[in-house]
């Protein structure tokens, strides 16, 4: 019997906030109902563009980040301890750049990635699901990752310049720079294994 009493109490709280239509109330809908928005100069066009190239950023690096991660857990062989210590470090780099990648786009207006599935569909950067890859292969793979991801980010690039994004592009010019020297460093271990 007391169970129903609340029951009752509680659809007719909810009936009477549905029902009552005072400037708090209708306000507050408004703010539901409303999408995110940040104030910016740049135009609709420009935000949706830029927000897009910086996404697929986004998922292209959570999944090189969870690539190299998944080296570094199953690194194995001779040069273990060095390999597993610079993934390591490759990986905190990758993941450092996840939040300020997705804090731009929310600054500029825009949306940004809200799950696993929502990675997985635009990440562009292949998995490798593997139970076993050979280290220097992982090397060579994770060195073609990270160049692709410098093409990819001048390629982003690109589009904040059409649309005058300074900000976007500079930090875009620091992930270059953090690429270039992965990639550096990887194609050398891989260079002189060739040897």
């Amino acid at each position: 019997m007391g169970s129903r009493l609340i029951v009752s109490d509680l659809i007719q709280r909810k009936n009477t906030m549905r029902n009552n239509d005072s400037p708090n109330t209708a306000e507050l809908r408004q703010r539901r109902e409303a999408p995110l928005t940040t104030p910016t100069d740049l135009t609709r066009s420009a935000t949706k563009d830029i927000s897009g190239a910086i996404n697929a950023i986004l998922a292209d690096v959570f999944a090189l980040y969870l690539k190299t991660r998944n080296f570094h857990w199953h690194m194995s062989g001779p040069h273990f301890r060095d390999y597993h210590l610079l993934l390591d470090e490759h990986a905190e780099q990758l993941f450092a750049m996840t939040d300020a990648i997705a804090e731009r786009v929310r600054k500029i207006g825009g949306l940004t990635i809200r799950s696993i599935g929502h990675i997985s569909r635009l990440q562009r950067m292949l998995d490798n699901d593997a139970d076993y890859v050979e280290p220097h292969d992982m090397i060579a793979e994770l060195a073609e990752d990270n160049k692709t991801l410098a093409a990819r980010l001048r390629e982003s690039h690109d589009v904040c310049d059409e649309h005058r994004d300074v900000a976007t592009a500079s930090l875009i010019e620091v992930w270059i720079d953090e690429t270039e020297r992965r990639t550096w460093f990887l194609s050398e271990i891989f260079r002189g294994r060739q040897h």
